[in-house]
């Protein structure tokens, strides 16, 4: 007897598309190793920028200098001077500029070296924790990615939906948790991975370290990294983008699972029938005992959100699986 074919809706087709985007965001193509090139020269740059920050600010700021303020300020809090545990720093150098009327004049460039985890980087302070972190949020359920797909949709509901389960996971908002098995958020981590006794305030542009224009290009090889981590992250979200807003034409004028299993095969991309099956292997992994029992363990009855966000997670290992 001839098996029926499996007759697909809007909420079918949505499914199908969600494994052809995982498929593609985890795929190895040169763009997301474009990405993994970036996070490692940051990786590495931050190493070297560590012990270039610190000999600038020491030459300017000696340890027995920064030890006789403490003392004093101990003796005498504030009167005694003032000192702050800091990741921020700023430098400048002296540059020769021309103006209007091709007279040079003497003018500074500034730059701001910052070792936290929310630098200002291309206009948006938290795009460069979303970029470092992109793989960390998708596979926890965030999605990093909200700060283009939704760029000029900001009263977008799922904008704001998004960018607090980011923060949240990235630990730029509190929580309310105070148990001893809090988990440290990288925001956590990043402030307490570097940072230097100076002497001042904590307001950070209140510090500026000169230095020589070779000393300088080297501190703009920091921000650099950064940005272009930041684009690598973007360069994924276009690539990807690009494919799904094609597939998701396709996908309307299918009526069949089969045109769509035939499409993912021609293209190496793993498609089962059993995630349009509520009845399926998926669904079943959504309840079984283990994850049934954390959904359960404050006797409330897990929300659609929370269905979904799990199905998602599974999904996405699923497809890992199988590559």
């Amino acid at each position: 007897m001839k098996a029926k074919r499996q007759t697909l809706n809007n909420e079918k087709r949505k499914t199908i598309a969600d494994v052809f985007q995982t498929y593609w965001e985890r795929e190895e193509s040169p763009i997301t190793k474009k990405y993994e090139l970036a996070k490692a020269k940051y990786n590495d740059v931050r190493k070297d920028m560590k012990v270039l920050v610190e000999d600038i600010v020491r030459k300017f700021q000696p340890s027995d200098d920064v030890e006789t303020i403490r003392a004093m300020s101990n003796k005498y809090g504030d009167s005694g001077g003032q000192l702050y545990n800091d990741s921020c720093f700023n430098f400048q150098t002296e540059i020769t500029k021309v103006d209007d009327e091709g007279k040079e004049y003497q003018t500074t460039n500034d730059i701001n070296i910052d070792f936290g985890l929310e630098p200002y980087v291309q206009s948006n302070r938290h795009n460069f924790a979303y970029a470092y972190y992109r793989d960390e949020l998708k596979q926890n359920g965030c999605n990093p990615d909200f700060v283009y797909k939704w760029a000029d949709e900001k009263r977008n509901p799922r904008y704001y939906e998004e960018e607090s389960n980011c923060r949240k996971f990235l630990g730029f908002q509190s929580n309310n948790d105070v148990s001893s098995n809090q988990t440290i958020k990288p925001n956590q981590e990043w402030e307490n991975d570097f940072k230097l006794w100076v002497i001042g305030t904590s307001y950070c542009r209140s510090r500026m370290f000169k230095v020589d224009s070779k000393t300088y290009k080297m501190l703009e090889q920091y921000t650099l990294a950064q940005q272009n981590l930041v684009q690598a992250h973007e360069n994924i979200f276009n690539y990807v983008e690009n494919k799904m807003a094609k597939l998701r034409l396709g996908l309307k004028s299918y009526k069949y699972f089969d045109q769509a299993k035939a499409l993912a095969d021609k293209l190496g991309i793993p498609l089962n029938e059993s995630v349009l099956n509520e009845s399926s292997s998926m669904a079943l992994s959504i309840y079984s005992p283990e994850n049934l029992a954390s959904l359960l363990e404050d006797k409330v009855e897990p929300t659609k959100a929370e269905k979904i966000a799990i199905a998602k997670k599974l999904l996405a290992q699923q497809v890992a699986s199988l590559n």
